[in-house]
């Protein structure tokens, strides 16, 4: 459904949500980035324990109601961790989404509008980041950089620039060839005043769904990075570190449990988002 409803006067407030359509799964996930993204602002609100420093005697404690997730082997608390290390999470993901953005929009804006040589140029550097599989280049990318969480956010958002670059030249292709930016340039307007005033404004709007989805998967990227050591190294609490660790003690499986079952809830939530989003555009 459209959001262009809610410009509709007269409608309540409750009749503009439901003009929406915000299911409840949507709701759900909304919820639950709400969360992360306050664990990531705020986590001394949520725990009174401390991420790095653990009590030996409660080393390997099952889940409970003193330590939701368990404690790990150094008797650290695991939802205290988890809690911690979102921030190092969507501060990575934002960061390579930003990037994604504005170096892969800017290409196909380019790339789009001007046409010509410009397009081939543009368009055979897309090729050849199309041509290695995303994970590998964010992998030879962190290499060249050094092993930190803020290396393989670059690196991730390196390799998210050929889809933002090709969705952004479609849509401005697309936008480039309507009737109201045609009328523009008859009645004298410039190429930038065209590009700034019609094609950017209507060519971005299908770039937020893109970023949404790029950003759930730039959390499964950095994560999976995190799991192979090209992260910030221990006591650090990235959720792939997190997994990483808790995968030496088979024996108790809520090490890996909790980070991971937070990593697919966020990424889950955050495609659901996605979806709504191109829905409703």
């Amino acid at each position: 459904m459209s959001l262009v409803s809610e410009n509709i006067p007269g409608l309540s407030p409750l009749e503009k949500l439901r003009s929406l359509n915000i299911t409840p799964t949507v709701a759900l996930s909304f919820l639950v980035i709400a969360i992360v993204i306050a664990w990531s602002l705020a986590p001394q609100l949520f725990s009174g324990h401390s991420p790095v420093s653990g009590v030996p005697a409660d080393k390997l404690s099952a889940p409970s109601l003193e330590h939701w997730f368990g404690t790990d082997h150094l008797g650290r608390d695991l939802y205290t961790r988890v809690v911690y290390g979102a921030a190092s999470s969507v501060s990575s993901a934002l960061v390579a989404v930003v990037i994604g953005v504005v170096i892969g929009g800017l290409i196909g804006l380019l790339s789009g509008f001007f046409g010509g040589w410009v397009d081939v140029v543009f368009a055979r550097f897309v090729d050849v980041l199309l041509a290695i599989p995303k994970f590998l280049l964010a992998v030879i990318v962190v290499t060249a950089l050094g092993f930190e969480t803020i290396n393989a956010a670059i690196a991730t958002g390196i390799s998210t620039i050929a889809f933002f670059a090709r969705v952004a030249r479609s849509e401005v292709i697309k936008t480039r060839r309507a009737t109201f930016v045609e009328a523009s340039f008859l009645l004298g307007g410039s190429r930038g005043f065209i590009l700034l005033r019609h094609v950017l404004p209507n060519a971005s709007r299908s770039m937020l769904p893109l970023a949404v989805l790029q950003f759930g998967e730039s959390i499964l990227v950095i994560a999976g990075l995190a799991f192979l050591g090209y992260g910030d190294p221990p006591p650090s609490s990235d959720w792939g570190l997190l997994i990483s660790i808790g995968k030496d003690y088979l024996k108790w499986p809520w090490l890996v449990y909790a980070p991971a079952l937070v990593t697919i809830v966020t990424v889950l939530s955050v495609n659901r988002i996605s979806r709504w989003l191109r829905k409703s555009h």
